[in-house]
């Protein structure tokens, strides 16, 4: 995220544009669209979440004159976005962001993990979460949990069960004491840090919002 984050007015033009994106209404926080904006934007889908909330609302009377001037004018809303974006990305797009300090968190929630391209950290966060409702012996390719994960995020199934034998060297429960040298330990270590200890409702929670990005 951003440090000293600058909220753009022009935003509510990309903004409103999802969100009259067919079906016309509220986007998932996690869906790929929703997700893809926040990367380009550098704000979390939370927080664009909740200016699409007041966009629904029509909460301020900003947005009411957008949504008059665009919401029966798609092809205008169109064209005020493309010039937005060719704007954003004239020259150097980082002098968009002129005085603000740009760090990123979210967005490498979504990038390909250096050692295998096939992962994100996301999916190690949906795989944790099936983690939590299986037992290490049906953690196997055959098990329909498993596969139905693997399908989702379009991985082979052996990827997913890979990664949760993985996990099983992060579980202090399990206190494992043969060694993994595969190259997703430090990424799982990583996940399990963030999310190992968390309660799984709050976990499950989560997770099924994230799957959104994969519909």
């Amino acid at each position: 995220m951003a440090k000293n984050q600058l909220w753009h007015d022009d935003y509510w033009l990309l903004l409103m544009q999802l969100y009259l994106h067919k079906p016309v209404g509220m986007k998932p926080m996690y869906s790929r669209q929703m997700v893809e904006l926040s990367i380009e934007l550098h704000i979390a889908p939370q927080q664009l979440f909740a200016r699409m909330c007041e966009i629904a609302n029509l909460e301020t009377p900003r947005i009411e004159r957008i949504w008059e001037e665009y919401s029966r004018n798609p092809k205008r809303l169109t064209r005020a976005v493309q010039l937005l974006r060719n704007m954003m990305g004239f020259g150097n797009a980082g002098g968009f962001y002129e005085g603000v300090e740009i760090e990123e968190t979210f967005e490498r929630d979504f990038r390909p993990l250096d050692e295998d391209s096939r992962l994100t950290p996301v999916m190690l966060i949906l795989i944790l979460d099936e983690y939590f409702r299986l037992t290490p012996i049906t953690m196997v390719e055959e098990t329909p949990e498993v596969q139905q994960l693997a399908r989702l995020m379009r991985i082979p199934a052996s990827l997913v069960v890979e990664v949760m034998d993985v996990f099983q060297h992060c579980d202090p429960y399990l206190n494992r004491r043969d060694i993994t040298f595969s190259p997703l330990l430090q990424y799982c270590q990583q996940i399990w840090q963030r999310y190992g200890n968390m309660d799984t409702r709050q976990l499950a929670s989560y997770a099924e919002q994230l799957k959104e990005y994969f519909k």
